[in-house]
């Protein structure tokens, strides 16, 4: 990215001001952009651990296949989903914080005694569910902006603050050089004046 500058002292003011905010806003933004890391990794750990609990659940359940056949799964139905939202490293992200489910009424005396237990296995199978898409959208949200996060810091680390370094210190050599030419030039007007002097006393 070609930075657009002028050869004088406001451009020079206007591109050190430039600087100094990316200087200041490049810790900020590495720092989030660790947390925001940290944060994907902690929802990858919580994925895999309702996964490894939901197939534990499964698999518990799975000598009772017989059962399960019997079993009228439109009893239950997911009625809401409870959510809260929480800035995780200045992302908001959505928390679930709970499942209510519709049950509907049933005769206990007319269905096997293991149905209660059903009811609350496939609250607790969907519930797990439930929380395991929960924390792949918070996944998706908190990478989405960490990848946003890692282009600004390079950016700013690999683009914009070496460019406005670089500007400045060629307005600095350009305004310096001009500097010395105008001495110089004072110099050379200064002796060329005296020797006129000296000409004209003589």
């Amino acid at each position: 990215m070609a930075i657009k500058f002028q050869y004088n002292k406001t451009s020079r003011q206007q591109l050190e001001k430039q600087l100094k905010i990316r200087e200041r806003a490049l810790p900020t933004l590495q720092n989030k952009e660790t947390a925001l890391r940290m944060e994907v990794k902690r929802a990858k750990n919580e994925i895999e651990e309702l996964e490894k609990e939901l197939e534990k659940q499964i698999l518990s359940y799975q000598k009772m296949v017989g059962m399960w056949l019997e079993f009228d799964a439109s009893l239950i139905r997911v009625k809401d989903v409870q959510l809260s939202k929480k800035k995780i490293a200045g992302v908001l992200v959505p928390i679930l914080d709970s499942v209510d489910f519709d049950i509907k009424p049933f005769s206990l005396f007319n269905r096997p005694k293991w149905y209660l237990d059903g009811v609350k296995t496939l609250e607790t199978l969907a519930e797990l569910g439930i929380r395991r898409d929960f924390h792949e959208l918070r996944i998706q949200r908190l990478d989405y902006a960490r990848k946003k996060t890692t282009q600004k810091v390079n950016l700013f680390e690999k683009v914009q603050i070496p460019g406005y370094q670089d500007a400045i210190r060629k307005i600095k050599r350009y305004l310096e050089d001009e500097e010395n030419l105008s001495k110089s030039s004072q110099k050379i007007m200064r002796a060329h004046l005296e020797k006129k002097r000296e000409e004209e006393s003589l």
